[in-house]
């Protein structure tokens, strides 16, 4: 036997049957079917039950085709964000840049200490015959 439920949709009762353990999805679904019911409510004033259910039904059908809207758009977007991927994937790796510092080697430098050491001693020779 199917557990009846009343569920309460713009200020009333009905007593809904529903599958064994659904009960909480279907007061979910009563709520948010509730929700747009107050709104017309708010707006409108007191209807008769077919038209509330109506217009509320149709409120949440529009909110509803407008999150699946998006839904396909956010799935657009993944699809080809992961083709991107796998482009990128695919392509072939960039070549490394090559980057040449100059090495002076050890006897270069050797050399250059030693013309350096002989300019010096040339010079302070020549301040002392300058000088005397």
């Amino acid at each position: 036997m199917m557990p009846e439920v009343t569920i309460q949709i713009g200020g009333r009762d009905f007593d809904v049957s529903c599958q064994e353990g659904e009960e909480s999805y279907l007061h979910a679904a009563a709520k948010m079917l509730d929700d747009e019911a107050q709104v017309l409510a708010n707006q409108i004033g007191r209807m008769p039950e077919a038209r509330m259910l109506l217009m509320a039904g149709l409120m949440l059908a529009d909110k509803t085709a407008a999150v699946e809207d998006r839904v396909r758009e956010v799935e657009d977007e993944l699809a080809a964000a992961k083709a991107e991927l796998e482009r990128l994937k695919a392509a072939p790796k960039p070549e490394p840049e090559r980057i040449e510092v100059p090495v002076i080697p050890d006897d270069v430098t050797d050399t250059l200490a030693e013309l350096a050491a002989r300019a010096e001693a040339l010079a302070a020779e020549i301040e002392e015959k300058a000088e005397g």
